[in-house]
């Protein structure tokens, strides 16, 4: 399987460089300082905040010729649609692996909805220059896989072959057969949360005022229960039932966690407010569907 990783920040640095470790034909899709960075040193890879780097020689271009079995998608929300403009007249199947409440049909009517699956990337990390610290494995992030499907549900050879080659790369995937559902209450914990600690100045900066973190856990509970479907994972729903308090002390617990700390979390770019703006669109939308569909019923 020829594969191009479409994004070169964290996730799509850290994916491609697997993939290329593990032998398989990888090329990563940079532009401007990132791809001239790429260039010259490769992918740049450190283990948390430790000093040992090392590089790993992905190949990189700076378009999306044609010629791919598979791209996976790793990009910011409100960059998706600039990326279906460039894979629009391109052939082979399209893997987004991104934050997105919009589900497939928009993805698929830009690029014809056979090529579309939707994904997740599990992994962590933060951009420190040039240099990917990504988060070390734990006994949490080893359990919690990749979860990637087919916009129907379904299991198709093609899904079979796509998490095998990740799992070649020791990557951690799963069949997830709700995936917009999975993505849709993802969405609905991490735009609070993303919003939350975007304006505190930090995570640790929103632990440390309770205030905020019990408002933001009424956002949660608001955007969860304004969805049109049970949340996925069933778990999520223990975030409208667990008692405020309780979950206040755990909530504060994880933002001052090391998991958080190399976490998008901490990105303080422009970046990060336009998307969590794009992605709370996409989640009205979703809510108002939703809304009509409960008042459909209740007639």
């Amino acid at each position: 399987m020829r594969l191009l990783v479409y994004g070169a920040g964290v996730l799509g640095s850290l994916y491609a460089a697997r993939l290329h470790e593990a032998g398989l034909d990888v090329s990563l899709l940079a532009r401007g300082e990132r791809l001239a960075a790429l260039r010259r040193h490769g992918v740049r890879l450190a283990e948390g905040h430790g000093p040992a780097v090392r590089r790993v020689p992905v190949p990189v271009v700076d378009h999306p010729a044609g010629g791919y079995d598979l791209t996976a998608v790793f990009v910011r929300t409100h960059q998706v649609d600039a990326v279906l403009t460039s894979l629009a007249d391109l052939d082979g199947d399209v893997l987004f692996l991104l934050n997105w409440a919009a589900g497939a049909q928009p993805l698929g009517a830009a690029l014809g909805h056979e090529r579309v699956l939707l994904g997740f990337g599990s992994a962590g990390g933060t951009m420190d220059g040039d240099i990917v610290r990504y988060r070390p494995a734990g006994l949490l992030t080893r359990r919690v896989p990749m979860p990637i499907g087919e916009p129907d549900g379904r299991t198709t050879p093609r899904l079979d072959r796509i998490l095998r080659t990740f799992r070649t790369a020791g990557i951690n995937a799963k069949a997830e057969p709700r995936m917009d559902a999975w993505l849709k209450t993802h969405a609905a914990f991490s735009v609070p949360l993303g919003q939350a600690a975007y304006a505190a100045g930090g995570p640790e900066a929103l632990a440390d005022d309770p205030g905020a973190v019990r408002d933001m856990i009424r956002r949660m509970r608001d955007s969860l229960a304004a969805l049109p479907v049970p949340p996925v994972p069933r778990a999520f729903a223990a975030l409208r039932t667990l008692p405020e308090g309780l979950l206040v002390a755990v909530l504060r617990r994880f933002l001052r966690s090391p998991t958080t700390a190399l976490s998008g979390l901490n990105d303080i770019s422009p970046a990060t407010p336009a998307e969590l703006d794009r992605l709370a669109e996409q989640l009205r939308a979703a809510h108002a569907k939703g809304d009509a569909g409960k008042a459909t019923g209740a007639e």
